[in-house]
């Protein structure tokens, strides 16, 4: 059980054999690696599940690799086509996940160097085509943990400025808080020689590109997302999780968040956010220890606003309405006032 989806487990992944296995997905969601919120978001879960099947369909026409199978009815697995309503249960390959062992408050990856196949990379690849207000690339320009270079910038940016060409950032994915990775430390830990890194950026900028092209369609903006994946039992590089959600990826319509970031702009205005902030400075690893305070729900227009925009967006993104939704544009201008 995760934070915002269930996985079932047919047939374990075992040395080199990949696995058989379900995600379910939940109306539970997640902010700032905090786990579960107090609210859920009606119809959040099939939502996301339709739009990820969507995206991965799109991906295996052209040859990209994924780790999808279909989605579950009627005790089966179907193609997006072939569903009646929609589904929140997609089967998949299922891979081991490896995860790195914790020595003296550090941790260590060398299993990453011992084994080759059938595992999920311990990596978030991040992709940004701008710099809208709240990402994280301001904090780290502030402290120095990012260089205007790293960027292929000559002037420090303002929020909201959009990059000439997309950049590719790496954050790791089995630690209790991501922590960013300049380009040779995500390939070190994860075991990656340079062909193999250099593919995975290759394939995240394809597929970004795909993106940003089919919401352009529907009028919005393609911000930064991100993407994960994972070796099959051949070291085949392969997509995995979930692809172009609003939970995965922030977008915008005419400045509006159409994300899961409107969640997160609610919650960086309450004394919650600012303990979780405060806590993580003080201890990177058990920083959900030291916070006193519990996240507060989010007031119910919003909550059923934000349910309506995950559906909208899956009707509009696939051409298909499997809910009842206003248009997205309708629904986001009743957002404004809390953002």
């Amino acid at each position: 059980m995760g934070s915002v989806k269930d996985l079932v487990i047919l047939k374990e992944a075992k040395g080199g054999k990949p696995g058989i296995g379900r995600f379910v997905f939940s109306d539970r969601y997640s902010v700032f690696d905090w786990g579960e919120m107090p609210d859920h978001i009606l119809n959040k879960g099939k939502s996301i599940c339709i739009v990820t099947a969507y995206f991965f369909e799109e991906l295996e026409k052209i040859g990209i690799k994924t780790h999808y199978l279909g989605l579950l009815e009627d005790g089966r697995l179907k193609n997006l086509k072939d569903l009646k309503e929609a589904s929140n249960i997609l089967g998949m390959k299922l891979l081991r996940v490896l995860k790195p062992s914790v020595i003296n408050g550090k941790y260590d990856y060398s299993i990453y160097r011992k084994e080759r196949v059938n595992f999920l990379i311990p990596l978030e690849v991040i992709y940004r085509n701008s710099l809208p207000e709240g990402s994280s690339v301001f904090k780290r320009l502030k402290e120095g943990t990012l260089k205007l270079e790293d960027l292929n910038l000559k002037e420090m940016p303002k929020p909201g400025d959009a990059l000439q060409s997309p950049i590719i950032d790496f954050s790791t994915k089995l630690e209790s808080t991501d922590r960013y990775l300049k380009y040779e430390e995500a390939m070190e830990i994860a075991g990656l020689s340079e062909e193999e890194i250099k593919k995975v950026k290759e394939i995240s900028l394809k597929i970004n590109y795909i993106i940003t092209d089919k919401v352009r369609k529907i009028g919005l903006f393609n911000e930064d997302g991100k993407f994960e994946f994972g070796f099959d039992e051949k070291r085949n590089l392969i997509l995995v999780d979930a692809i172009g959600t609003l939970d995965e990826c922030r977008f915008t319509y005419e400045g509006i968040p159409v994300s899961k970031e409107i969640a997160r702009i609610y919650y960086r205005k309450t004394d919650w956010f600012k303990d979780v902030d405060g806590a993580k400075k003080v201890d990177k690893l058990n920083w959900k220890s030291i916070v006193k305070s519990y996240p507060p729900p989010l007031p119910p227009e919003l909550a059923e606003s934000i349910s309506l925009i995950y559906q909208a967006y899956a009707n509009e993104i696939t051409g298909r309405e499997w809910f009842k939704a206003p248009p997205l544009r309708e629904i986001l201008g009743g957002v404004k006032r809390f953002i």
